[in-house]
């Protein structure tokens, strides 16, 4: 027994799959690698750099003021353009390309300035040594990931190595290698290592320092760590004997250069630690590669099955989606949303409407090509067929009894369509309201995680209050962002929600209901089932494809998590307890109810129905309306009345209507989504009429936070005043808010560089180069710099206005787009002063950094340090120094050349140049200012706008995100518009909120929004939901812990952050009586 106990935990520990998970990997072979090899060459960059002596340092720094100003220029515009990318993980995306792009363009614009060079540091050398090292790198790894392949493909390797590499992560790691030997080189050099002592006494001097009899030595040994960076020259990296001892290799290596004074006797003879270290690097990458890629073993320790586990736990996260980049200038995402509106608005809106095309009417009937119809005045049944009328007077229904009967139940079908009253008798119910989820995974997950709970307990003073979970929840649209793909709808709403309470057992993902509702087995009726239901209304977003993905997702699955979907149309009416009605409203496009809707819910509300009286003493079905004493709830998707009042519009005409002359002070309360914050206004005691008495706004179900502030001044609706009783968050706090638009504009939607930097390059095109500027450079005072350098700017500027054709254009296009950004709401004057205004401050910003950058390049070409000699300098500086410093005795450079047809030193040559913009940059210039434009061939013009846009894209990104910020702000905060455009730019994922209400056995409705103020970023699996007992066939309703994730930090949960921000009560009318508590 135990020996097959001992067999099977060895076959456990050896299994395939358990070998393949042994290290998890943040993200996939060979990201982490990369990382760890960066850490490495940075850790190494300060041994070496610290090495040297800070006196000499000090001593060798150059006292000119332009060049230090210069430095300080480029680095913090490209410090700028990168701060949104600090603190990233290194993947294979636009963060890691901006890397990458960043340390090419600044190190090619460093190693010009003459600072280095007066510290004795030379970069030429390691840029050469660098691309030649990364060009062979990559081709050398090339050919052997093709060799692995075609060893994969023909069976000789395990098929663990069928994962291509990705060819980003090859220039990455080929890129990192290639930088650690320049690092060894700029500080040990490429010397050949003469060994004239043994091997051991190598290592003296550095483990004298661990020796105590020398220990009082340390600090002596400190000041001269450059004698410990010679042991490590020497010692740990220098390669391990001479080429004569590896004979087979003695053709096939480079070879170190030898330390003697004058010339030295023999050749060298000793492997360049270069090219060893290169070697070392090399060999490492490909073991470490064959062993993961053929065993699943990486060089890491075992772990045991459980162990494995375990860990595997820990690092189990939900797949969230971010917030989506609303500024993004390439996500397809927004395009598409953009194209779907304007079809939406453009060909559907009016012409092809969903809501027309649920419209079953449960009054008339379409039997074949005929309608029967029912006449109020005689109590009868007229067939209406084409203009005429035939009456079917009472008495028949005695002979066609049957007949006409079924025709009664299928009214009362149709009505169950859209009428609901499986909550009707209970003593008391609970149920929710939340609106505009679907946007962030970590804001949609937090409310969806509360919505699911048994019960929130809130602390409120002294006493702990409990909220039991809802028996009900109200939806009130916009479901998924941008727009509504099947992709947006599984990804941003279902799966958060399926992740707070998931769907039972035998829930398929792809399954469609025909027949709603689908009833689990053993519930006969709807009123049976004691689980929580979901009532949804679509949004805005949600009519962008034609309501199509909703009618899907919705109206066919029975499903959102663990809550029931009974709905089969886009609006519905709920009869609740003690007299309460809900009546979800489908706005469309419209911002109103179709007539349809409209009729529906009109007779509803009639005090006399015939027809039902019929369907009660026929077909014994139940009778909906809606009493003088009942009380109604509207929801919609969006505030009609704060929004007509900030537009200064009116809109909802036919909602109007039916409360002011249907209900007739019957609706208590309107509730809507669409703002993504929480505000409540209550009617201001007055003898004039009610018919709203609260409206409440709470669109904090997941996407980015909308400010309150803007709205603080609504005050009237159908001529009853109103007063704000809640905002949430405050408008202090919405305010103080706003100014992240100039604080964090470009860290949100680092994105927006692809649209503002084309922008600011075509602002500025038409003015490159600037060929005089003698005028700025020869004045004496820092004044006169100034006076100059903006006469220079309006000089352009005229210039711009009276003869360029590419940069007049796109300021005028500029100007036009900007006018129409301003919100409508707006004077046409107003809007066109603040257009101006903002172009003008975007075209002063793009003319400011193009002359900066032009004075930085004449000031170079004056000092010689640019466009010396042509487009290959580096190539050709390089080919002079690399016989001396990198000894070829073996010709093995002459025989790749020879191999490769010329095509290596091809691929070096034009690299070089390729890598050094700022050369061919002022090459280019310089030839524009002495011969003109016309000098120039379509190849040329185009390579040096392109050298110019490398740059100029830099410089202008920070900067037109920080005037577009700063535009938002002021609008936002001083004038009160574009409430959307600059909130949605923050993509606050914070402050995030539902409603609670309680219908008590006395008929009020206690009503309580929950909000949480931070929203977690980080989640792990919570133990207690997956410690507690599954059983197979339990809903998932009933366990005590539904939420598979919660918050990495405790203190941070949701359930543990919730706090209540509004609670109010709305008492039952009584004989017509409005009543009011406030809590």
């Amino acid at each position: 027994m135990g020996t097959d106990k001992q067999s099977v935990g060895l076959l456990d520990t050896l299994n395939m799959e358990t070998v393949r998970t042994i290290l998890t990997h943040t993200y996939p072979y060979p990201h982490e690698h990369s990382r760890h090899a960066v850490i490495a060459v940075v850790v190494g960059c300060l041994f070496f750099i610290s090495s040297d002596n800070l006196h000499t340092l000090i001593q060798k720094l150059d006292n000119n003021i332009k060049w230090w100003s210069m430095y300080g220029c480029l680095l913090g515009f490209f410090y700028f353009f990168s701060s949104p990318f600090i603190g990233k993980t290194i993947k294979p995306s636009y963060s890691n390309f901006s890397r990458w792009y960043i340390a090419w363009i600044l190190i090619a614009a460093l190693y010009h300035l003459p600072s280095f060079q007066s510290m004795g540091v030379d970069m030429r050398m390691n840029l050469s040594l660098f691309l030649t090292i990364y060009v062979s790198s990559i081709l050398f790894l090339l050919v052997f990931h093709i060799i692995f392949l075609g060893l994969w493909y023909v069976g000789l390797v395990a098929r663990v190595a069928g994962k291509r590499p990705e060819i980003l992560t090859i220039f990455q790691n080929c890129a990192v290698l290639s930088i650690a030997c320049c690092v060894f080189y700029s500080h040990c050099g490429n010397r050949a290592i003469l060994r004239d002592k043994p091997l051991e006494r190598r290592y003296s001097g550095w483990f004298a320092l661990w020796k105590k009899e020398e220990r009082n030595t340390w600090l002596a040994k400190f000041l001269r760590v450059n004698e410990l960076k010679d042991q490590v020259c020497s010692s740990w990296f220098a390669p391990v004997g001479s080429a004569t001892d590896y004979p087979l290799l003695s053709k096939w290596v480079i070879y170190g250069e030898l330390a003697c004074n004058g010339s030295c006797a023999e050749p060298s003879n000793g492997i360049s630690p270069i090219y060893s270290l290169w070697a070392t690097f090399i060999g490492l990458y490909i073991a470490n590669y064959v062993v993961e890629r053929s065993t699943g073993w990486a060089l890491t320790h075992p772990q045991s099955v459980k162990e494995i586990e375990e860990v595997k736990k820990k690092q189990m996260k939900p797949e969230f989606l971010d917030m989506v980049p609303w500024y993004s200038g390439t996500s397809a995402d927004l395009f598409k949303t953009v194209f779907d509106l304007l079809v939406s608005v453009t060909v559907f809106v009016g012409r092809f409407d969903m809501r027309m095309m649920q419209q079953v009417g449960p009054w008339k009937l379409l039997l074949g090509p005929t309608i029967l119809r029912f006449d109020d005045d005689s109590y009868g049944f007229n067939t209406v067929e084409r203009k005429k009328v035939y009456y079917a007077p009472l008495y028949v229904l005695t002979k066609f009894s049957s007949f006409f009967l079924a025709l009664i139940h299928q009214a009362a079908m149709t009505k169950d369509d859209l009428l609901y009253d499986q909550f009707s008798e209970k003593d008391d119910l609970w149920f929710d309201f939340m609106a505009d989820t679907g946007d962030g995974g970590n804001s949609s997950y937090s409310v969806a995680r509360l919505l699911a709970q048994p019960s929130i307990q809130i602390r409120n003073s002294d006493s702990v209050l409990t909220l039991p979970r809802g028996d009900l929840l109200l939806i009130g649209g916009d479901l998924a962002y941008p727009n509504p793909s099947e992709f947006n709808y599984e990804r941003r709403l279902f799966r958060p929600f399926e992740y707070a309470l998931q769907p039972p057992p035998w829930y398929k993902e792809e399954h469609i209901a025909v027949n709603k509702p689908e009833l689990p087995s053993g519930v006969n009726e709807l009123k049976q089932y004691d689980g929580p239901q979901c009532f949804l209304i679509p949004g805005n977003h949600d009519w962008f494809d034609g309501l199509q993905t909703f009618m899907r997702y919705i109206c066919h699955k029975s499903w959102l998590g663990g809550w029931f979907m009974p709905q089969k149309k886009s609006y519905f009416a709920l009869q609740l307890p003690k007299k309460w009605w809900v009546f979800g409203l489908d706005l469309a496009l419209h911002c109103d109810i179709d007539v349809y809707q409209f009729k529906f819910f009109s007779e509803l509300i009639k005090e006399k129905c015939i027809l039902f009286v019929l369907l009660v003493q026929l077909s014994s079905v139940t009778s909906f309306q809606v009493g003088e004493d009942d009380s109604v709830i509207i929801v919609t998707h969006e505030p009609g009345w704060l929004l007509d009042w900030y537009w200064n519009d009116v809109t909802g005409k036919n909602i109007s209507y039916l409360i002011r002359d249907h209900l007739k002070g019957r609706c208590k309360l309107r509730m809507a989504g669409d703002l993504h914050h929480y505000m409540r206004h209550s009617y201001v005691p007055s003898d004039k009429p009610v018919y709203v008495q609260h409206l409440l706004v709470n669109g904090c179900g997941g996407a980015f936070l909308h400010p309150t502030h803007v709205f603080g001044n609504f005050n009237k609706l159908y001529g009853t005043a109103y007063e704000s009783k809640a905002a949430y968050p405050s408008f202090e706090d919405s305010s103080r808010i706003a100014l992240g638009n100039i604080l964090k504009f470009r860290k949100k939607n680092w994105q927006f560089d692809f649209i503002g930097g084309i922008i600011y390059f075509v602002l500025a095109f038409s003015m490159f180069p600037q060929c005089k500027l003698d005028h700025i450079l020869q004045d004496d005072t820092f004044s006169g710099h100034l006076r100059s350098f903006f006469t220079t700017v309006w000089d352009a500027f005229m210039n711009m206005l009276g003869y360029s054709f590419v940069s007049s254009a796109g300021a005028m296009l500029l100007l036009v787009a900007a006018i129409t950004f301003v919100p409508s709401k707006v004077s046409r004057k107003r809007r066109a002063i603040i257009g101006i205004l903002h172009v003008s401050a975007h075209l002063a910003a793009a003319l400011i950094l193009m002359l900066l950058l032009e004075l930085g390049v004449e000031t170079c070409i004056r000092h010689k340090l640019l466009a010396t000699s042509g487009y290959h300098t580096l190539y050709q500086w390089y080919r002079s120094v690399e016989s001396e410093h990198f000894p070829d005795p073996t010709g093995l450079r002459a025989r790749i050349e020879q191999w490769t047809y010329g095509l290596y030193p091809a691929c070096i040559k034009y690299l070089m140049s390729a890598f050094d913009v700022p050369e061919v940059m002022a090459v280019t210039r310089s030839n524009i200012c002495k011969n003109g434009m016309h000098s120039l061939s379509r190849g040329g013009a185009i390579i040096y706008y392109a050298s110019v846009f490398l740059y100029f894209w830099v410089f202008s990104t920070p900067v037109v995100s920080l005037v577009f910020g700063s535009y938002l702000y002021i609008c936002i905060n001083w004038l009160h518009i574009h409430f959307d455009e600059a909130f949605s730019s923050l993509r606050i994922a914070n402050y995030k909120s539902f409603t609670r209400f309680h219908i008590n056995s006395t008929g009020d409705l206690e009503v309580f929004t929950l909000a949480v103020d931070k929203v977690p970023k980080e989640w792990k699996l919570d133990p207690d939901w997956d410690g507690e007992p599954k059983q197979s066939q339990q809903p998932n309703h009933l366990r005590e812990y539904p939420s598979k994730w919660r918050a990495a930090s405790y203190q941070q949960d949701p359930v543990n952050t919730v706090r209540i921000v509004d609670h109010f009560v709305i008492e039952q009318t009584q004989n017509s009586d409005l009543g009011i508590i406030n809590g």
